[in-house]
């Protein structure tokens, strides 16, 4: 079972026009390879895996593994409301290469995927197929699928469970799940304004995206943290405070692309319907991105 501690990013998945932009994905994770982030997530909410094909799936996930030290954890979201569809995915994300899974909640029925049964028996037959650690990935503000501390629980008593991406925002939740949740089971925020207060709760870390485009900030972060040096923890979260409600905040997964733009990487647009920021935007994103010590 890897150890999921530390700093994550959510990966952008860059498009130019209609196409997936391979040699940017590439070029870019080469230029996050540089900091001390743990590992990444291909195919989340960020890397905009609802807007992609199944083939273009499997063609990111491999280019992304290639451009991956071993050193670095490549995690993949393979979730789909059928269950046999995300054995399916889970399974040819290992065949890729993948070291986990990300699985995100069922969601289109609502009023059935709100039931604990149906929420534990559908990650329960994922973890028994899966050849590869799963994580749970509770995002209810898209989702509109809540899962309870008790059914985190249950669900964990698996041993081939190995965590959560807990996006909720709601940190009385998250330490109720370290509490009722065995010590290897990893609980990892989905928010850069959690990362701190979810550490002093013995968090694991985060997947955050705006790691993305403050990698370095975010892993010092963690660092000090770790150390309990909170006071030095809270200069760096109070500077980075103005991108973090600004860029993506404000601007959403676009935002976060504009900014790595300007950072010089890639961004480029996002893939319709979701909105990329027009030229007055990307001005505003420039102006936070220097206060805040990104640019």
């Amino acid at each position: 079972m890897p150890e999921l501690e530390g700093v994550f990013i959510p990966v952008p998945t860059p498009f130019r026009g209609a196409e997936v932009a391979f040699d940017r994905l590439k070029e870019n994770l080469a230029r996050w390879n540089q900091t001390p982030l743990r590992g990444y997530v291909l195919l989340g909410s960020t890397g905009e895996f609802p807007m992609v094909s199944e083939l273009e799936r499997e063609r990111i996930v491999a280019a992304g593994r290639e451009s991956i030290p071993s050193e670095k954890l490549c995690i993949v979201g393979t979730g789909a409301d059928s269950t046999q569809t995300t054995v399916r995915l889970t399974k040819r994300a290992a065949d890729l290469g993948a070291d986990a899974a990300i699985v995100v909640t069922p969601h289109y029925y609502t009023r059935a995927f709100s039931q604990p049964a149906a929420q534990v028996r559908h990650y329960v037959a994922v973890a028994e197929a899966s050849p590869i650690p799963v994580l749970l990935y509770h995002f209810p503000q898209n989702t509109g699928i809540n899962l309870e501390p008790e059914t985190v629980a249950r669900i964990a008593e698996h041993q081939n469970i190995a965590g959560i991406k807990e996006s909720s925002g709601n940190l009385p939740a998250v330490s109720e799940m370290i509490h009722l949740t065995r010590k290897s089971f990893h609980v990892l925020v989905g928010s850069a304004s959690s990362l701190l207060p979810a550490m002093t709760l013995n968090a694991s870390g985060g997947v955050l995206a705006m790691a993305v485009i403050a990698p370095r900030e975010y892993c010092e972060i963690y660092q000090l943290a770790r150390q309990r040096r909170y006071d030095e923890a809270r200069e760096i979260v109070a500077r980075l405070a103005v991108a973090d409600r600004g860029v993506h905040g404000r601007y959403g997964i676009g935002g976060i692309k504009a900014a790595l733009d300007l950072q010089g990487a890639y961004g480029g647009p996002c893939r319709s319907p979701l909105a990329t920021p027009d030229g007055d935007a990307s001005e505003e994103i420039k102006e936070v991105l220097i206060t805040a010590g990104l640019l």
